[in-house]
């Protein structure tokens, strides 16, 4: 929590029982302490959560100039986007920018972090959309008061806050309202049996946009069996597995709402494998507007959201002391309209 007394290498010293100088030796490592004393001190050490760094300790509590990201991929180009704005906010600010990437392993996500917290990184910036459960709630409140007690900041990006009153900042965009908007566009078109491909039940970003369909198709009147929520997860190969099976499953389907664009580039080809064609059998719709998207056959409309703008926020937020109401920020998307979406087919 904020004002969190920094644990000091004494307090450790004492816990151990022994002097001030064997503590310093065995968390520099260059010298030989006997194995039990090691033991005893690191042991201390972990008890007191010490965070035992030179750097740390001559800059007194001030951190190093640095700025590290933890995303899940830097494959996808929403997670690059992010990291680009993260980079070039820091690089305008004089600060270094450090990425890592877990591959979704939270013991991988948890040893960055407390890598960050002892090299004296002044903010940590967790990146994308995750599954909220017990696990994550609590780990994220560990890592808000861990690198508060340092004088650190973590930031939640394209998340929010698992928890009130934890000491993290949080940057996000409206993911419901894009797919409110998105989702209307379709009904405007005529379209009145959607899929949305590539919902990831509990995960944030997800929900959200499928909370947005749902809201959509309800102010249109739309009975509850017009929705079609097909949960496999986002990625091309997920896109095109689903739709490939919705096209046999549910052939009164006239329009597919991807979960992101890469779910929409899978969409795409499986509807082609079927001898369809976009949009004069289905529309398609996507979420993000990556670079491509404007390149796919048909151009994707899509929900453009501001990946880089989101990185630049995160950073600009967490240099700046925000006041008791602005420890959170909310950025807008709106629609880009191109040509994958059409009126629904008349054989239907």
């Amino acid at each position: 929590m904020a004002g969190k007394e920094r644990v000091t290498i004494r307090e450790v010293a004492a816990r151990a029982g022994v002097s001030v100088a064997t503590v310093s030796r065995v968390m520099s490592g260059n010298y030989p302490v006997p194995a039990a004393t090691r033991t005893r001190v690191l042991r201390a050490a972990k008890a007191l959560d010490y965070v035992a760094n030179s750097h740390a300790r001559a800059l007194h509590g001030a951190g190093r100039k640095m700025v590290a990201v933890v995303m899940r991929q830097v494959t996808s180009p929403f997670y690059a986007h992010v990291a680009e704005g993260v980079e070039a906010e820091a690089a305008a600010n004089g600060w270094l920018c450090l990425i890592n990437t877990t591959g979704g392993d939270p013991q991988r996500e948890m040893d960055f972090v407390q890598l960050m917290r002892e090299e004296g990184a002044r903010v940590v910036i967790l990146v994308g959309g995750v599954v909220e459960d017990d696990a994550y709630r609590e780990r994220v409140a560990h890592y808000a008061q861990a690198l508060d007690g340092v004088g650190a900041r973590l930031v939640l990006c394209g998340r929010p806050s698992p928890q009130p009153g934890l000491p993290a900042l949080v940057v996000e965009f409206d993911n419901q309202a894009g797919a409110h908007a998105l989702t209307s566009h379709l009904l405007t078109a005529g379209h009145r049996r959607i899929a949305f491909v590539g919902a990831l039940p509990g995960n944030t970003a997800l929900d959200a946009r499928v909370a947005g369909y749902d809201s959509a198709l309800t102010e249109h009147g739309l009975p509850a069996d017009a929705r079609t929520v097909v949960a496999c997860g986002l990625g091309r190969a997920a896109g095109y597995q689903a739709v490939t099976r919705l096209l046999d499953e549910a052939p009164d389907i006239t329009a597919v709402f991807a979960g992101d664009d890469m779910v929409a580039a899978g969409a795409l080809r499986a509807i082609a494998d079927r001898g369809l064609r976009v949009p004069d059998d289905l529309s398609v719709v996507g979420y993000n507007d990556i670079p491509l998207a404007e390149d796919f056959n048909p151009p994707l409309t899509t929900v453009r959201t501001p990946a880089e703008e989101l990185g630049r926020a995160a950073v600009r937020l967490a240099l700046r002391e925000p006041g008791p109401s602005e420890s959170s920020l909310l950025l807008g998307t709106h629609i880009v309209v191109r040509k994958s979406v059409g009126p629904p087919p008349t054989r239907h």
